[in-house]
């Protein structure tokens, strides 16, 4: 995996994050295992509750495309720390791989990178709808 392909191209999905509420544009790339990019970027609407995260949009290319396994996700913001997934994009990246590499940037350049599964541990899986 190449770290700083996937946040070049996180950077690029930032640039057009639809964001007039909260000028707060997030971009991500997603990378499936068979090495492609999904880019997402967030999706603002003025009923705030059906804005989509940047990390679900790509998930939901990703998948309209008929990939299901990643490997890595990059998520780029203007923020002062380095970007995390929300609980609910924690939730959606761990139905496809709690063991994928979460890059985690700001436009400042500064980046963390960990594991789903500490980001969420004891996730909720299909294991136990039964």
């Amino acid at each position: 995996m190449d770290s700083k392909q996937l946040i070049e191209e996180a950077m690029k999905a930032r640039q057009k994050a639809y964001a007039p509420y909260s000028n707060f544009k997030v971009g991500a790339a997603l990378m499936g295992q068979d090495g492609r990019i999904f880019m997402g970027c967030n999706v603002e609407n003025a009923s705030y509750g059906l804005t989509m995260c940047a990390e679900r949009v790509a998930v939901v290319k990703a998948v309209s495309e008929g990939v299901t396994e990643f490997s890595a996700i990059a998520l780029i913001a203007d923020s002062d720390t380095p970007i995390s997934p929300c609980g609910a994009c924690r939730q959606v990246l761990a139905e496809f791989n709690p063991e994928m590499t979460v890059i985690m940037g700001n436009i400042a350049g500064e980046i963390e990178e960990t594991i789903l599964s500490e980001l969420l541990p004891n996730q909720f899986r299909s294991h136990r709808l039964t």
